[in-house]
């Protein structure tokens, strides 16, 4: 665990940041720095007024804002993004730009600043298209069709990837990509399967999957990437890398999970399949020998525990 470092989470309010930011700031400066569009910060009182946690409003567009918010960082981890399948394909020119010039914006400045002992960039695991079994980083990655919005969010993370790996190659700075496979847990907000299942169970509402639900995925718990996150930061083999952080382990299709959420929340609530004629992930199950191998990571949270955590911190949160 590093100790005593300042650290910018760019997109620090959202479900992951908001988790690293608890984890770094009883022995760390933790800067966050978001727009607060997807917002897990606020609810978190003991966090926003921790005295190690600076709160700055911004956008990673804005080339000022980030020279402004990244001067003196030892570390600088970029989460910024447009997420969730539904707002990528409504706003497909907004998510190349957070992405395309956010990223460039977030990298050259925390190069400049002269400061940044490592830098971790987010990708994503839509970089293997829509069938990736057993994928190792090293795999060939898909760009999806052209023109097709469901894509732009997966193209424009690769891009990023390229960029952050030429700041290392070209400059020397040390970089780092983190390609990470389905997280869910505690403050989960926006899209995600297990957050709107977890919500309609509790209230006693039809489940509803994509078609037959035969889909296929392999499900991280957040405390899980977490750690992962926190060894490319404390590890020196990282730079230079990309890793997937995931949980081959946790693998089941989207109906089994809807199943799963019912059983271990004790609901009575049915699961209806609904249709969805736009492109989708099929089957998307990460190799994660490398983070095994260069980082000593390996996921210890199973999908029936994870899910029983996650489920009894929403019950808590319901009225």
């Amino acid at each position: 665990m590093v100790d005593g470092w300042t650290i910018v989470l760019t997109g620090g309010a959202g479900f992951i940041g908001t988790s690293l930011a608890l984890r770094l700031a009883p022995r760390n400066r933790v800067v966050i720095f978001d727009n607060f569009h997807r917002d897990a910060l606020t609810r978190e009182a003991g966090l926003t007024a921790h005295p190690n946690v600076r709160i700055v409003k911004g956008d990673v567009c804005d080339r000022a804002a980030v020279d402004a918010v990244v001067q003196g960082a030892d570390a600088v981890i970029h989460l910024a993004a447009i997420a969730g399948v539904d707002t990528v394909m409504k706003h497909p020119v907004t998510t190349m730009q957070v992405s395309l010039l956010g990223t460039a914006n977030v990298l050259d400045a925390a190069w400049r600043a002269g400061t940044v002992k490592r830098f971790i960039d987010f990708s994503t695991s839509e970089v293997f298209g829509r069938y990736a079994y057993n994928v190792g980083e090293g795999d060939v990655t898909q760009m999806g069709a052209v023109g097709e919005a469901r894509w732009t969010y997966a193209v424009s993370k690769l891009a990023t990837e390229h960029l952050a790996h030429t700041y290392f190659t070209e400059h020397g700075f040390p970089t780092v990509c983190v390609r990470p496979f389905n997280i869910y847990g505690p403050r989960q907000v926006g899209e995600g399967a297990i957050h709107h299942f977890i919500l309609r169970a509790l209230r006693g509402e039809p489940l509803r999957v994509h078609n037959d639900g035969s889909q296929i995925r392999s499900w991280c718990y957040i405390d899980d990437i977490v750690e992962g996150v926190l060894l490319t930061l404390e590890r020196a083999e990282a730079v230079g890398h990309s890793f997937n952080i995931g949980n081959p382990r946790s693998t089941v299709t989207i109906h089994h999970l809807a199943r799963d959420v019912v059983r271990v929340a004790g609901s009575t609530s049915a699961i209806q399949c609904v249709p969805w004629p736009f492109p989708d992930v099929e089957l998307r199950v990460p190799n994660i020998e490398k983070a095994r191998t260069l980082l000593g990571y390996e996921p210890t949270i199973d999908l029936d525990e994870g899910l029983a955590r996650t489920i009894d911190w929403y019950r808590r949160q319901l009225p």
